[in-house]
């Protein structure tokens, strides 16, 4: 795909979580099993999370956080397998479809039901903004996967409505912290589009975005999120390796995640890469925390 239809793609997709978010920041409440399953994930253990997933599930099955951390996981495992290095990085650029979709299609969809269910039981109130959130979250899962199949339009209307659902949570809730992290992606690659694609976004009527805010707005996902901030740590260190050739900042995001999550194989590619091209544009030597490690070992 060429890289002006990837970064429109990815436009799309995050257009959806664009809106104004006053602070203080506050947290969702993230039980023990659920941060414990997110650490099974971000360390690379994806099959223990997917088991700790299903006794979550079964220990909560009206509530979408167990489908939710399941999605997570084979998001994680998708692009790992789907990642292929070009341009200096390893990235999932786009893959096929396959028929393991199908389970992951319908977790979303899940997630979307449960969130639904409590809205529709609980009303349309700030007790509900979480709910908001995670059914925002199902259509990004949504937005994501078709993003990546290169299936634009359905990505676009995926995304379209999590920007809706998203809007509502934090009229209901305005201090949700996660949703930076979406935000936070929006504004950065909305920034980064071509000139040509800029146009079309005009003429679409989908406001644009700062990369200054985004980047902001990462910064406070990664020291807020409660959910998200491991992942805006990882894709902030992408997006400046990618788009700004910022290897040094990259890797310095990256770096404390390669520490934790050494057995994470993209944490550990993706501060590699920026190690490599860190070292080769100052003329200098990179070491990487886990090649330092094994030096010492």
């Amino acid at each position: 795909m060429p890289i002006h239809a990837l970064r429109l793609t990815v436009f799309l997709l995050l257009a959806s979580l664009c809106s104004p978010r006053p602070s203080p920041a506050q947290n969702l409440n993230v039980t023990p099993a659920a941060q414990s399953i997110l650490n099974q994930i971000y360390s690379g253990d994806l099959t223990a999370a997917i088991d700790s997933a299903h006794k979550l599930q079964q220990d909560r099955p009206d509530h979408p956080i167990g489908y939710l951390l399941e999605e997570e996981t084979l998001s994680w495992e998708i692009w790992s397998t789907s990642a292929e290095f070009k341009y200096h990085m390893s990235y999932a650029r786009q893959r096929a479809k396959l028929p393991s979709d199908d389970h992951y299609l319908d977790l979303a969809s899940k997630i979307i039901q449960l969130s639904e269910h409590h809205i529709a039981a609980s009303g349309d109130t700030a007790s509900t903004a979480d709910m908001h959130f995670y059914a925002g979250m199902g259509d990004a899962f949504f937005a994501r996967l078709y993003g990546l199949r290169a299936e634009t339009k359905l990505a676009a209307r995926y995304g379209v409505r999590a920007r809706e659902r998203l809007i509502r949570a934090e009229a209901l809730d305005p201090n949700l912290a996660d949703a930076d992290f979406g935000l936070g992606l929006y504004n950065y690659y909305a920034d980064t589009l071509s000139s040509v694609t800029k146009m079309l976004r005009f003429f679409m009527g989908i406001p644009g975005g700062s990369k200054q805010d985004g980047i902001r707005q990462l910064n406070r996902a990664i020291s807020d999120g409660a959910l998200t901030g491991v992942d805006a740590r990882f894709y902030l260190a992408i997006s400046l390796h990618n788009y700004d050739q910022n290897y040094e900042q990259a890797l310095e995001l990256s770096a404390p995640l390669e520490e934790k999550y050494p057995a994470n194989p993209m944490v550990q590619m993706q501060s590699s890469s920026s190690c490599r091209r860190f070292a080769y544009s100052s003329g200098g030597i990179c070491r990487t925390p886990v090649w330092r490690a094994n030096r010492t070992n």
